[in-house]
């Protein structure tokens, strides 16, 4: 896996009744066009309100999308079509277990919803080799809680406005 970003995997719930519109697909489309992520997978699940079952939901392309994280979560979409389970290579011991990754799924109420998305970080591909060829090794990785930035707000926000100054200067 050397020469792929890191892979990072994005859990969104939604309430039953959820109105996409196709914003998040434009939206990641975007993000892949500027080079920034490639998405690798996707998958729609839903808790059925009826027989309480997690289900697959179809989505544009689904027949392209969806084995590697239906592998993920247990779930077979169609004979072959998903990816074999591989192991960590080593490279760091955190982040979500399979286990993990189930139990997501299994949390949502009847009627719920979750797209689950496993993006590569293409913007990190260099970063991650240089740190790798200089011997470095991931500690740790995971984004900020809402709680976590609100204790730095004031911080965040003077940096942000420090850079923004310098980059109209510029």
């Amino acid at each position: 896996m050397s020469e792929i970003g890191p892979v990072q995997l994005l859990s969104i719930g939604f309430d039953a009744g959820a109105d996409f519109q196709g914003r998040i697909i434009d939206e990641l489309a975007r993000l892949e066009s500027e080079r920034t992520v490639r998405v690798l997978d996707v998958l729609f699940i839903a808790r059925d309100p009826d027989s309480d079952e997690t289900v697959t939901l179809e989505h544009p392309n689904a027949a392209d999308f969806g084995g590697i994280v239906g592998e993920l979560l247990g779930i077979e979409l169609e004979p072959g079509t998903a990816a074999p389970a591989g192991g960590n290579g080593g490279e760091h011991s955190f982040g979500f277990t399979q286990d993990d990754i189930k139990q997501m799924a299994a949390g949502l109420a009847p009627g719920e919803a979750a797209g689950l998305l496993l993006i590569e970080h293409v913007w990190a591909r260099d970063l991650k080799r240089a740190f790798r060829d200089a011997g470095g090794r991931m500690l740790g990785e995971g984004f900020l809680s809402p709680e976590t930035i609100r204790a730095v707000e004031p911080q965040l926000a003077a940096v942000s406005d420090a850079i923004a100054a310098s980059e109209q200067r510029n």
